[in-house]
C-alpha cells in the first residue's frame, strides 16, 4: 500500500509538472533576445521581428490529468515538425493554418487554447498529393490548393472535408485567395498559366492571362493577393515580376522586372498586402521581402540567406492577419516566421 500511494503521489506530481494543475502559456515564439526591426536606427521601423514556429512543441496547452498521466508512464510523444512548410493562413481569429506540401498534411496551431492538430481528408476520400497553398474564406471555410490532385479542397471550421472545388477546370492550382466583396476564388494554375476565378460553389466564373510576357499574359505564375478594394496581384515568376490588376480583371501594372538589385527579382513568390495597401513580396531566390506601394515604387527590403531570425531559405508563401502580423513560409528552414508590421508612426496598427 505505501509502494502504490507512493507511486501515486509521484505520478500526481508528474502530471502536475506536465501544466494541467495552472494556467497555460502562450505560444512560445522562439524569439531573439535582439529587438530586430526594418529600417534599423535612425529611421522610423516599419516591421519587427516577432520570432518563429517550428513544430507542435512551440505550442503549449493545459493538458487533462489523463494525459498528463500517460505523459508519465510512457514518456512524451516526440514534437512534431514542418517538412516543407508552403503555404500559411489564419482564419481571422487565432488559429494558424500551415499547408506542408511533402508531409502531406495541413498543421494547425491554435493560439488562443495553446493546440496543435492536424487535417486531413478523412479515411476513405482521396488522401493529400501536395498541398501548397491555404486560405480562409470569410463564408468559414479552409480553402487548400493541391497541385497534385488539380483542385482545391474545401474544409468547415471543424476541419471536416466539405468537398473539392474546381473539378476539370484546374491543372495545377498553386496561389489561392478569396476576392473581397464578390466572394471569388482566386486560384493561380501554374501549368495552365493563367487565373481562374471560381465562384463560391467551384464553377468557374472567369480565366484571366494565358502563356506570354506581354501585359496581362503569365510564365508559371505561383501567388496571389487581394487588396481590399479587390484589385489582383499576381506573382509572375518566371517573368520575373508581379502583375496588378482591376476586380474586373483590367490589367493595370507591372511591378519589378529581373535583375539583382532592389526592386526587381529573381523568382517572385508569395504576396500579402498590409493594412495600409503596402505589397509585400517574397523572392525565394534573394531570400528576401521587398515591400512597394501600390504604385509599384520599392518602400524597404529585409531579409538575408540564413536560418536565423528574419533570414530566409527558400521562403514562399505570406500572409497578413488582423492584427497586421506577416506570416512567412520560410520552406527549407522548416519553419514559419513571424513579423509585426508597424505605422508611420513606428506603433502597431
Amino acid at each position: 500500500m505505501r509502494c502504490t500511494a507512493r507511486w501515486l503521489g509521484l505520478l500526481i506530481a508528474g502530471a502536475a509538472a506536465c501544466g494541467c494543475s495552472g494556467p497555460s502559456n502562450n505560444v512560445r515564439f522562439r524569439a531573439s533576445e535582439a529587438d530586430l526591426v526594418w529600417p534599423g536606427p535612425p529611421d522610423v521601423p516599419r516591421v519587427r521581428y516577432i520570432g518563429e514556429i517550428r513544430s507542435s512543441a512551440d505550442v503549449r496547452g493545459d493538458r487533462s490529468f489523463g494525459e498528463a498521466m500517460g505523459d508519465v508512464l510512457l514518456g512524451k510523444e516526440p514534437p512534431v515538425g514542418m517538412v516543407s512548410p508552403i503555404g500559411v493562413c489564419t482564419d481571422g481569429g487565432d488559429r494558424v493554418f500551415i499547408a506542408d506540401s511533402n508531409a502531406q498534411v495541413v498543421h494547425v496551431y491554435d493560439l488562443s487554447r495553446n493546440r496543435y492538430t492536424q487535417w486531413t481528408p478523412p479515411k476513405g476520400a482521396t488522401p493529400f498529393a501536395q498541398p501548397i497553398a491555404v486560405t480562409w474564406d470569410p463564408a468559414g471555410r479552409l480553402l487548400v490548393s493541391d497541385a497534385g490532385l488539380g483542385v482545391v479542397l474545401a474544409f468547415d471550421a471543424t476541419g471536416r472535408l466539405l468537398g473539392t472545388l474546381g473539378e476539370h477546370v484546374l491543372e495545377r492550382p498553386c496561389g489561392v485567395a478569396v476576392q473581397p466583396g464578390t466572394g471569388l476564388i482566386g486560384v493561380v494554375d501554374t501549368a495552365s498559366h493563367d487565373v481562374a476565378l471560381l465562384d463560391p460553389g467551384g464553377a468557374l466564373h472567369r480565366r484571366i492571362g494565358g502563356r506570354g510576357s506581354d501585359p496581362g499574359r503569365f510564365n508559371f505564375p505561383t501567388h496571389i493577393a487581394f487588396d481590399a478594394d479587390g484589385g489582383m496581384y499576381i506573382s509572375d515568376s518566371l517573368n520575373f515580376r508581379v502583375q496588378v490588376f482591376q476586380p474586373d480583371g483590367t490589367f493595370v501594372r507591372a511591378i519589378g522586372r529581373k535583375g539583382d538589385i532592389a526592386g526587381t527579382f529573381a523568382q517572385p513568390k508569395g504576396i500579402a498586402i498590409d493594412p495600409d495597401g503596402h505589397v509585400y513580396v517574397v523572392d525565394a531566390n534573394f531570400e528576401a521581402v521587398q515591400i512597394f506601394d501600390p504604385d509599384g515604387t520599392l518602400l524597404l527590403a529585409f531579409g538575408r540567406e540564413g536560418n536565423g531570425p528574419g533570414e530566409f531559405w527558400l521562403p514562399n508563401g505570406a500572409w497578413f492577419d488582423r492584427t497586421g502580423r506577416l506570416w512567412i513560409a520560410d520552406s527549407y528552414n522548416r519553419r514559419v516566421q513571424v513579423f509585426q508590421y508597424l505605422s508611420a508612426t513606428g506603433d502597431e496598427p
